[in-house]
Parts: C-alpha cells; sequence; structure tokens
C-alpha cells in the first residue's frame, strides 16, 4: 500500500484560540513565561525595592536563581 503525503496550508490567528487553551499548550510545553511563577515575581518585586534604596539583593539573586531553575549558585 502507497504511502501520500500531503501538505495543507491554514490561515490561523491567535485570537482563534482561548485562552486556557494557549496557556495549556505551554504548560506542556514548559514554557510558561516567568510571571506565572508568583514566587519570583514577589523575588523581582524586593530586588527592585531594595535596588532603589541602593541596597544590596545578591540573597534574593541566589533565591530567584533557585526559584527558577532549581539550582543552587
Amino acid at each position: 500500500m502507497p504511502t501520500v503525503y500531503t501538505e495543507v496550508e491554514v490561515d490561523v490567528d491567535l485570537s482563534d484560540f482561548d485562552t486556557d487553551d494557549l496557556v495549556e499548550e505551554l504548560e506542556s510545553r514548559g514554557a510558561l513565561p516567568i510571571d506565572a511563577d508568583a514566587d519570583a515575581k514577589e523575588i523581582v518585586e524586593q530586588m527592585y525595592q531594595l535596588r532603589r534604596l541602593g541596597k544590596p539583593y545578591d540573597h534574593l539573586l541566589a533565591r530567584l536563581f533557585y526559584s527558577v531553575l532549581g539550582k543552587i549558585v
């Protein structure tokens, strides 16, 4: 039995998809943006405040690396 390959061109717009479907697809790919992680967002906010005050924030940077990458520097 012969195999037949067909190529089809489809015009698709992101607005054609439900937001929940897009988020589900990103989750399945492990590609959600960082702001999906509330802990990381909180750490970045704390770093921002400390930097504005000219205070050190290296300890928070290490926490952020661990929170996002799961690795300790």
